[in-house]
């Protein structure tokens, strides 16, 4: 089969300026994109910031014989990503990719929490994704295409000590990407999300060794991204890398069983097992499917 290309096709890609985001950038760009290098340029915790990181990675690209912009908008500003948005279009008259990328950590067991440390990993991690996307979307629809992919974490979708609000914003994602993969079929909008495991910046106070590191670099989680990119993509879908390894992450629902409107608590009690039996056990594409089997239930189905 033929390579991936990406001739002709516009690329933004948010926190590009290091890390997975540059991978991203560079893969892209590889493979014929033009790339909008996107990186406020700050600290993991939000602080500070300016665009050097993503002029650095616009010179790789430049050096490399590929075509790229840089821009320092934070994600979290209306204007800025406005303005990330005008820069594009007026260079190249399109946006077919958008990889949201962006993010900090402020980690503290939820006990120790500020509410402002939760507040603004959730503004850069979903907002953060939500305002690009948003900004995109009617460019994208008119195109009768576009390809987004979203980061999420396993500390989303599974939970992680002193991680309250990543793991929030990180599973909000996985929200947003469900209602979106169902807007955008109709033109040829596909939505999906990354869960990288991956050593950069956000990692490197957790202590591993360097031998550990070195499988863990960004580029082994980039094929997965840039494949989420492709016309061949598919929708909806949770992929998980690391280490140049990649599985899929599905939110499942359990056949359950019928026990009547009248039921009472001590009767969720008794039949726990029946409701949390995995077996016959399904992933919804939409929340429809899972109303068609209580309806299905019901009617002693």
């Amino acid at each position: 089969m033929a390579d991936i290309r990406f001739d002709g096709k516009v690329a933004i890609v948010t926190g590009a300026g290091g890390g997975l985001g540059r991978a991203h950038a560079l893969e892209l760009a590889r493979r014929g994109a033009k790339v909008v290098v996107n990186d406020l340029g700050g600290a993991m915790d939000g602080s500070a910031g300016h665009s050097e990181a993503s002029l650095k990675v616009v010179e790789e690209i430049k050096a490399a014989g590929g075509e790229a912009i840089a821009n320092g908008s934070s994600v979290t500003d209306d204007a800025g990503v406005a303005r990330m948005i005008k820069d594009t279009m007026d260079a190249w008259g399109r946006i077919d990719i958008l990889i949201a990328n962006a993010g900090i950590l402020r980690d503290k067991s939820f006990a120790k929490m500020e509410f402002g440390d939760f507040q603004l990993v959730v503004d850069v991690h979903l907002f953060g994704t939500v305002k690009p996307a948003k900004a995109v979307w009617e460019i994208m629809r008119a195109q009768n295409y576009g390809r987004i992919v979203v980061t999420t974490s396993s500390s989303g979708l599974y939970g992680n000590f002193g991680q309250s609000n990543y793991g929030a914003a990180k599973l909000g994602l996985i929200g947003f990407m469900n209602t979106l993969k169902l807007e955008g079929q109709k033109n040829n909008i596909h939505v999906n999300a990354i869960a990288p495991v991956a050593a950069t910046r956000m990692t490197e106070n957790l202590g591993m060794p360097a031998e550990v590191l070195a499988q863990l670099k960004p580029e082994f989680v980039t094929p997965g991204v840039v494949f989420l990119c492709s016309e061949d993509a598919p929708t909806g879908h949770i992929l998980t890398a690391g280490a140049g390894a990649f599985a899929l992450a599905r939110i499942v629902e359990t056949e359950g069983v019928y026990l009547g409107p009248k039921t009472s608590v001590e009767s969720i009690r008794d039949n726990w097992a029946k409701i949390t039996d995995e077996t016959g056990q399904k992933a919804y594409f939409n929340g429809g499917e899972q109303t068609g089997k209580f309806f299905r239930k019901m009617q002693g189905g």
